[in-house]
């Protein structure tokens, strides 16, 4: 894909295109940033103009077709869709690495979930990092630099990447999906700069079942214990989704605080509930807003270590009844 397609980012795109212009490209590239903001796509960008026949990413060249289909035999993608990358798959990539390109100028390689490599698989990355053949390009993508080896980081040029900002995400939101004006607010809020995000898994979370989770929530009281145990079933049962649903519970209690504390209506997130919202901005103390907002923080820390989700599920939803 050409630089031209890719949503945002031109302050990387203009240092990968300077370093090109200018013979310096690294050996070694870090693109780090949230999940779903599009690095994997500059990474491709950047193998496609360095690929491309016209070196200008043309799309029509012989190089530029063999991007689009995935099947250049001087690229070469490694990731981690089943979980961990593994010092075989390692290996092998090295393999790929040590041989001269079959016909672009470079080998270039792609590790699209960096942190998921195992300690084995990590420490034999290192030795392509120090002794890198000249024509090759290596570039590591990851949403936690941080679980990366310290020496794995010093040989790679970091190229951060952020979050596409709000208003650039609902213009691209109107155009691809034609939504109103409020279901667009919505999504790009919640999306958190996430392009694939706002597109893909969450789309339907956010747009269709997020008033029917907030309906259940609000609903909760004390005096009865079984629509709590219910619930904490439910959404026990939705353990891909659990981070985005808590962030959606969050997200309610603070436009409600947003409320109280006088704020505009164009800072809130869930503007299309925006009567559920007043009526629970006179109902509810800034207090117990405040402890509800902890549940959900607390919930969030033990879900990270592991522990059985339906129970803190319960634990969660119990605080936010009795707040």
């Amino acid at each position: 894909m050409p630089y031209s397609t890719i949503v945002g980012h031109a302050q990387q795109i203009s240092i990968l295109t300077r370093a090109r212009a200018q013979e310096r490209l690294a050996h070694a590239y870090l693109f780090a940033g949230p999940t779903g903001v599009g690095k994997r796509q500059v990474a491709l960008a950047l193998a496609q103009n360095l690929l491309c026949l016209e070196q200008t990413s043309c799309g029509h060249c012989s190089a530029c077709q063999k991007m689009t289909s995935s099947n250049h035999p001087d690229l070469h993608l490694l990731d981690s869709s089943d979980g961990t990358i593994k010092i075989e798959h390692i290996r092998l990539m090295q393999q790929q690495l040590s041989l001269r390109p079959l016909e672009g100028n470079y080998r270039i390689c792609l590790i699209d979930g960096a942190e998921e490599m195992t300690p084995a698989a990590a420490n034999a990355l290192l030795k392509t990092l120090e002794e890198p053949r000249p024509d090759t390009l290596l570039i590591l993508i990851t949403a936690q630099p941080e679980s990366l080896l310290p020496t794995i980081r010093s040989r790679c040029q970091q190229l951060p990447f952020k979050r596409l900002p709000r208003f650039q995400l609902e213009t691209i939101l109107q155009r691809k999906l034609g939504l109103k004006d409020d279901q667009v607010a919505v999504l790009a809020a919640l999306s958190d700069g996430s392009l694939n995000k706002a597109l893909g898994f969450a789309n339907q979370l956010y747009l269709e079942n997020r008033p029917n989770f907030i309906q259940r929530l609000s609903a909760l009281n004390t005096n009865s214990s079984n629509p709590v145990f219910a619930f904490a079933e439910d959404l026990a049962a939705k353990k891909e989704l659990l981070p985005e649903i808590l962030g959606i519970f969050q997200s309610f209690y603070r436009d409600i605080l947003l409320l109280q504390l006088g704020r505009t209506q164009q800072e809130l997130i869930n503007l299309d509930l925006l009567e559920t919202l007043q009526e629970h901005s006179r109902t509810l103390s800034t207090d117990s807003l405040l402890r509800k907002l902890e549940a959900l923080e607390s919930a969030r820390y033990h879900l990270q270590r592991n522990v059985n989700r339906q129970l803190a599920m319960a634990v969660m939803l119990t605080r936010i009844a009795a707040a």
